[in-house]
Formats: C-alpha cells, sequence, structure tokens
C-alpha cells in the first residue's frame, strides 16, 4: 500500500469539499417525498475521500460541507446538523471497512454497510434531535399532514420516518455508491498523485 504525501491529502480533501459544497447547492425534490426533503448527492465527494484517504477524510469533507451550510441554512442548523451526523454514518464505517479490504468487494461492503448504517440512523436522529427542533418552526400536525397528504394511512412520526425517511436515505446512499463506483477508478491515480 503506498502513502500519500500529507500536502496531495490535504489538497485532495479541499478540493472534494469544494466538490461537495457545490453538489449540496445541487438538491431537487423528489416524487413520493414530502416537499422540504430533498435529494442531492453531497456525500459522493465524502465517500470518495473517505476510500482514497481513509474514515477521517471521509468526515472531514462532511464538516466542511456542513459548515459551509451553516451560512445558508434556515432552520437554525438542525438540518445542517443531521446531514453532518448522517453523512459521517455513510462515510466512516464506508472507509473503516475498505481499509481492512483494500478491492471492490471491500469497498461494495462497505459503502453498503454505512448506507445501511445511515438509513437506520436518520430514524432515530430525525425523530429525537431534527423534528422536535423543527416544531419551532412548524408544528408536528402540519408535518404529520405532508407525510399523510402522500400516504393517508401514516398516523405518526415513526410511521413517517420509517415508510418514507429510511428507503429515501437508503436510496440516497445507494446513489452515491454507484456514482463511486463508476468514478473512483479514474480518479484514484490523480487524488493519490500517481498521475
Amino acid at each position: 500500500m503506498t502513502t500519500v504525501s500529507r500536502t496531495r491529502k490535504l489538497t485532495g480533501i479541499a478540493m472534494l469539499s469544494a466538490v461537495s459544497v457545490v453538489l449540496s447547492f445541487l438538491s431537487f425534490p423528489v416524487p413520493l417525498m414530502p416537499s422540504f426533503i430533498k435529494l442531492d448527492f453531497a456525500e459522493l465527494p465524502a465517500l470518495i475521500a473517505a476510500f482514497a484517504y481513509g474514515p477521517v477524510s471521509g468526515a472531514a469533507v462532511c464538516l466542511v460541507k456542513n459548515l459551509v451550510a451553516l451560512l445558508k441554512t434556515s432552520s437554525g442548523g438542525i438540518g445542517t446538523l443531521c446531514n453532518f451526523l448522517l453523512g459521517v454514518a455513510f462515510v466512516v464505517p464506508a472507509g473503516i471497512i475498505y481499509l481492512k479490504k483494500r478491492s471492490r468487494g471491500g469497498a461494495l461492503t462497505g459503502a453498503l454497510i454505512g448506507a445501511v448504517v445511515m438509513s437506520v440512523l436518520s430514524v432515530f436522529f430525525n425523530y429525537y434531535i431534527v423534528y422536535p427542533m423543527y416544531t419551532a418552526f412548524m408544528p408536528m400536525d402540519t408535518i404529520i399532514g405532508m407525510y399523510q397528504a402522500i400516504n393517508p394511512n401514516v398516523q405518526n412520526l415513526w410511521q413517517a420516518l420509517i415508510w418514507f425517511n429510511t428507503p429515501f436515505t437508503f436510496v440516497k446512499g445507494l446513489c452515491s455508491v454507484v456514482m463511486t463506483f463508476i468514478i473512483y477508478k479514474p480518479l484514484s491515480p490523480i487524488l493519490k498523485g500517481k498521475k
């Protein structure tokens, strides 16, 4: 295993953080989801950093992206905090597993486990942190009503999170996994200074 110079690593993290910030601005609504839930691919650069430089570097990209996001937040930083925690929950397990098994299989296993961890934790982060804080801006009945407009069977926040947010978060992670597998191999030599 070759080592990457500290300067190249810091430069790579900075570059991937910048790409992550740009991708965070390119969010869009998703059909069959409440309008306040948006899809973006801002974790993609963090996952690439976790594979190229290690799990701490992936977390660093998540941190930088979310620090910049605090400048444009309209929710008092609540969504930004959750986004950071979920991003770390995604990329750190992926990076740790890839460190132990440096192969396509190791990368795939790590990324899929990261996506599962992120989607499961999204239920608890949203239930105990995000939505209680969002009620300062929007009543819980209104939030549940937005889910019920899509699926009238939703009776409470637990159901909304399990039926909507968990699969959404997992699919969001899978999108980053697929894109990483498409671009990582040609990008890896550049990030590691072999080209």
